[in-house]
C-alpha cells in the first residue's frame, strides 16, 4: 500500500470518528442549545473534515461541508438560533457527509449516486435558508466567511486600548490553485495604510514529505492604523478571495468580549501566554518583550523560587485587562491538553495487532512446552529460568490483550441517535440512560456485539415500552426509559438491555408456545424458561407488524450471534414494571487463563476465573453421589455432573475423583473428574464445523505436550446439572 492511499486509510477513520463526535455533540445541543464546547465540536469537525477531504482532492465532499461549515460558523457567532429545526437538518447532514465518506471509501473513483445526489441538493436547499437568513429574522447578505461580523454586547463592556485595526487572516488551501496570491492582498492593504505589527503563523504547516508547493498554510495576524478607513474598506481588499478565506475585523478600542472570543477561536495551537495575546492584537510585541525582561529582572532579583507569572505583570502594568490574561490561559491550557493527548495516542493497524496477538499465543505454547521439559529434567536453575521466562510471558501476554481492549462506551453512545430517531418515528417520549461506559472488552467482542444490541433496544422501544397515555394511567411518568449497563463478573462481561415498560406477558407467551407446538401442555416450566422461547426461531407474540418488529424474525438471530461469541442470554421481566436482557461475553475471544483438568487419558480446559473450589471426593461420598447427581455443600445443594459420562471416556479410572465447583451467571455445579492439573496459560483455538455443534464444548487448546485439549462450555454443562437435578427433584415428587 503506498504512502498516498495509507493516508487515504487514515481520513475514513478519522473522517468516521469526527462524524460520531459530531453526532453526540448535536445530540447535546438539542438538551442544552447554549453549550459554546458543543457548538464548537460539531464545528471543528465540520471544518477538519473538509479541510482532509481537500487535500486527497474529494471535492463532492469538500463542497458539501463547505456549506455546513459556513451555516455552522453562523451559529457559532450567535447570527443563527439552535432549534429543534435546524439540529434536525445538521444530523441529516452529517449523515450524509457519512455516505459521502463510505461511497469514496469502497471506490475512491466512483461518483455519488443518484439517490445520493439528490439527497445532497435537497438538503443545500434547506443550509440556503439558514445562509440567506435564519426564519423569523431579517437574512444577512453575506455568509459568516465572506463577511465576518462583529458580535453586538452591551453598552457596558469594558474596551481593549488599542487605537489599530486587527485583522485575523486564515487563506484557504486552495486560494493559491485559484491564481490569487496572499501576499498581494497584504501589500494592497499596507498602501491603504500602515501594518504596525504582522505576524505570521506557520502552524499548519505540514512535514515536509507531505508538503505540496501549490497549497498555502500560513495564516496572519495583523495591527494596522489607516486614516479615515472604515471595516467595509478593509473587507474590500480581500473582496475577490472571500470564498476562500477566513476573516475577522476588529475595529479600534473593540470591546474585551470580541479579543476573548478571537483568542478561543484561534486555530493555532500556540501554548505561549505572550504570543496568545500579541497574536490577537490586544499586546504589543514591544509591551511583550518589556514585561518578559521585567519577569527575568524580578526572577533574578527574588530570592523565592517562584518565578512572578507574565499575566500578573502584564496586568499590573495596565496593557492588559484581566479578562484577556485569563481567556488566554484558558486556550493555553486546551492547548496543552490536547497536545498532552496526541502524544499519548497511536493509530495501529488491526490486522498488526491481531499479527501480534496470534505470535503471542504461540510464544505462550511454546513456553508452556519449555515449562514441562524444565519439570522433567528437575534442573533447579532451569526451573528458575522457565519460571522467569513463563512470567514474563503471562506479562507481555496480559500487556498485547489489553491493547485489544476498547471501552464499550463508545458502542453505548450510538444508540443515543437510535432512541432519538425511533422515539420520533413511533410517536412515543422515550430517553436513554447508560452505565458502565467505562467497562472495558475486546475489540472483536465490540464489533460483533453492535447488531444484536440494536435489535434488543429497538424491541424495547417498539413493544416494551407503552404508549404515553397508557403509562400515565399506571401511574408512570409519560416519558419512558431504556437503559444500557455493562458490568463484569466471573470473569465475563455482562451487557444489560432493560427498560422501564410493560413487561412480557407470560400467559401469552406459553399459548403461543403451545399454538407452535414448542412446549406441551403437561410441561412444568419458570418463568425464565417461558421467557427464553421467545428466542425461537419465528416466535412473536406482536398484536402487529411495524416497521421495527413484529414478524417473529431477529430474536433468533440474536441468540445466534451471541453464542457464536462463546456467550449466553437470558431475560428477566415483571409484567407491567419492565424487562432486561442479560447478555454474557468473553472478556476474549484469543486467550485466557485456564484451570487443566484430567479425566482418563483427556484432558480438559475450564476458564480459571470460573472455578470457586476444588473438593476431593472419599470413597463413601463417591458411592452416595454415584446415582444422586448433587451433594451437599456446606449446607446447600450442589448439582455435578461427571465429565467421564459426559464425554463417554473409557479410560482407566482414578483411585481418587475431585469436583470442581464452578460459577456462571450466579448458578453453581460441580465437574467431577479424575485429576486436577493446575492453572495453564490458554490460547483459545476454534473448533472447526465438523464439531461446532459439539455439546459442552466451545473451544480447544495446544498443551506444552502438543496434544490437544478441549475447552469446556461451562455456562452449557451447569446449565445441564441444574436442568438434571430439577428432573430427578420432580420424579421424586411424582413417585412420592
Amino acid at each position: 500500500m503506498s504512502e498516498l492511499d495509507q493516508a487515504l486509510q487514515t481520513f475514513f477513520v478519522e473522517s468516521r470518528e469526527l462524524l460520531q463526535s459530531m453526532e453526540e455533540s448535536l445530540l447535546t445541543l438539542e438538551s442544552e442549545p447554549d453549550d459554546k464546547e458543543a457548538i464548537g465540536a460539531v464545528f471543528r469537525a465540520a471544518h477538519t473534515i473538509k479541510g482532509s477531504g481537500g487535500m486527497f482532492g474529494l471535492d463532492g465532499i469538500v463542497a458539501f461541508t463547505h456549506v455546513v461549515e459556513n451555516v455552522l460558523d453562523r451559529v457559532r457567532s450567535g447570527e443563527v438560533p439552535i432549534n429543534a429545526d435546524l439540529i434536525a437538518l445538521l444530523l441529516s447532514c452529517r449523515d450524509h457527509i457519512g455516505m459521502l465518506v463510505e461511497q469514496v471509501a469502497a471506490d475512491p473513483s466512483s461518483a455519488p449516486d443518484m439517490e445520493t445526489e439528490s439527497t445532497g441538493v435537497m438538503l443545500l436547499n434547506q443550509l440556503r435558508s439558514y445562509q440567506a437568513g435564519t426564519k423569523g429574522q431579517p437574512p444577512v447578505l453575506a455568509s459568516a466567511q465572506s463577511q465576518p461580523q462583529t458580535t453586538v454586547l452591551p453598552q457596558s463592556a469594558g474596551t481593549v486600548a488599542s487605537d489599530h485595526w486587527h485583522i485575523s487572516l486564515r487563506f484557504g488551501q486552495d486560494v493559491l490553485r485559484n491564481g490569487m496570491d496572499p501576499l498581494a492582498f497584504i501589500r494592497y492593504l499596507d498602501n491603504m495604510g500602515d501594518i504596525v505589527h504582522i505576524a505570521i503563523l506557520p502552524d499548519a504547516m505540514p512535514f515536509p514529505a507531505a508538503m505540496d508547493p501549490e497549497s498555502c498554510y500560513l495564516g496572519f495576524e495583523i495591527d494596522f492604523h489607516g486614516d479615515n478607513v472604515d471595516k467595509a474598506s478593509i473587507e474590500g481588499v480581500f473582496e475577490f478571495v472571500r470564498e476562500d478565506c477566513r476573516i475577522r475585523i476588529l475595529p479600534p478600542h473593540s470591546r474585551i468580549e470580541e479579543y476573548t472570543q478571537l483568542i478561543n477561536d484561534l486555530p493555532e495551537d500556540k501554548v505561549a501566554l505572550g504570543e496568545l495575546l500579541v497574536n490577537c492584537g490586544s499586546l504589543t510585541r514591544k509591551e511583550l518583550d518589556e514585561a518578559l525582561h521585567l519577569q527575568e529582572k524580578l526572577r533574578t532579583e527574588s530570592s523565592q523560587e517562584a518565578s512572578p507569572m507574565l499575566g500578573e505583570i502584564l496586568v499590573k502594568q495596565g496593557v492588559v485587562q484581566p479578562e484577556l490574561v485569563e481567556a488566554a490561559l484558558g486556550k493555553q491550557k486546551v492547548a496543552k491538553e490536547n497536545k498532552v493527548q496526541e502524544s499519548k495516542l497511536i493509530r495501529i493497524r488491526a490486522d498488526k495487532l491481531d499479527h501480534l496477538i496470534n505470535l503471542v499465543g504461540e510464544m505462550v505454547i511454546a513456553g508452556a512446552a519449555t515449562s514441562l521439559l524444565a519439570q522433567r529434567t528437575r534442573d533447579p536453575a532451569l526451573l528458575e529460568s522457565t519460571s522467569t521466562l513463563s512470567r514474563l510471558v503471562e506479562e507481555i501476554r496480559d500487556s498485547a490483550l489489553q491493547l485489544r481492549m476498547v471501552q464499550i462506551g463508545e458502542t453505548f453512545g450510538r444508540f443515543t441517535r437510535v432512541v432519538r430517531d425511533v422515539s420520533k418515528e413511533i410517536g412515543k417520549e422515550i430517553g436513554l440512560e447508560i452505565g458502565g461506559a467505562e467497562t472495558e472488552l475486546d475489540k472483536s467482542v465490540v464489533e460483533k456485539i453492535g447488531d444484536p444490541l440494536m435489535h434488543l433496544v429497538r424491541n424495547s422501544m417498539d413493544h416494551g415500552i407503552e404508549k404515553t397515555e397508557l403509562r400515565l394511567q399506571r401511574g408512570k411518568p409519560a416519558k419512558g426509559t431504556v437503559h444500557l449497563n455493562a458490568y463484569h463478573e466471573s470473569g465475563s462481561i455482562v451487557v444489560e438491555v432493560g427498560d422501564d415498560g410493560g413487561g412480557l406477558n407470560r400467559a401469552r407467551i406459553l399459548a403461543k408456545a403451545l399454538e407452535k407446538g414448542l412446549v406441551t401442555a403437561s410441561q412444568v416450566l419458570s418463568d425464565k424458561e417461558i421467557y427464553g422461547l421467545i428466542f425461537e426461531a419465528g416466535f412473536s407474540t406482536a398484536e402487529a407488524v411495524t416497521n421495527l418488529s413484529g414478524r417473529g424474525v431477529g430474536m433468533d438471530v440474536v441468540r445466534r450471534n451471541i453464542e457464536a461469541l462463546r456467550g449466553t442470554v437470558e431475560i428477566d421481566s415483571r409484567e407491567g414494571a419492565g424487562t432486561t436482557v442479560k447478555i454474557r461475553l468473553p472478556l476474549t475471544l484469543a486467550i485466557i487463563d485456564g484451570f487443566l483438568l484430567g479425566v482418563g487419558s483427556a484432558s480438559y480446559v475450564v476458564p480459571l476465573d470460573m472455578v470457586m473450589e476444588c473438593i476431593e471426593l472419599g470413597e463413601a461420598e463417591r458411592q452416595e453421589t454415584r446415582e444422586s447427581g448433587y451433594i451437599s455443600l456446606r449446607g446447600t445443594v450442589l448439582p455435578f455432573i461427571r465429565l467421564r459420562d459426559q464425554f463417554r471416556e473409557k479410560g482407566k479410572i482414578g483411585r481418587r475423583e475431585n469436583i470442581v465447583v464452578v460459577q456462571y451467571a450466579g448458578q453453581k455445579a460441580g465437574l467431577v473428574v479424575d485429576e486436577l492439573m493446575g492453572e495453564f496459560q490458554t490460547v483459545i483455538k476454534p473448533l472447526g464445523k465438523l464439531f461446532g455443534n459439539l455439546k459442552g464444548v466451545s473451544g480447544s487448546t495446544i498443551l506444552g505436550t502438543g496434544e490437544v485439549a478441549l475447552i469446556l462450555d461451562v455456562p452449557a454443562l451447569i446449565q445441564r446439572a441444574v436442568n438434571k437435578e430439577a428432573q430427578q427433584l420432580a420424579y421424586s415428587q411424582v413417585n412420592q
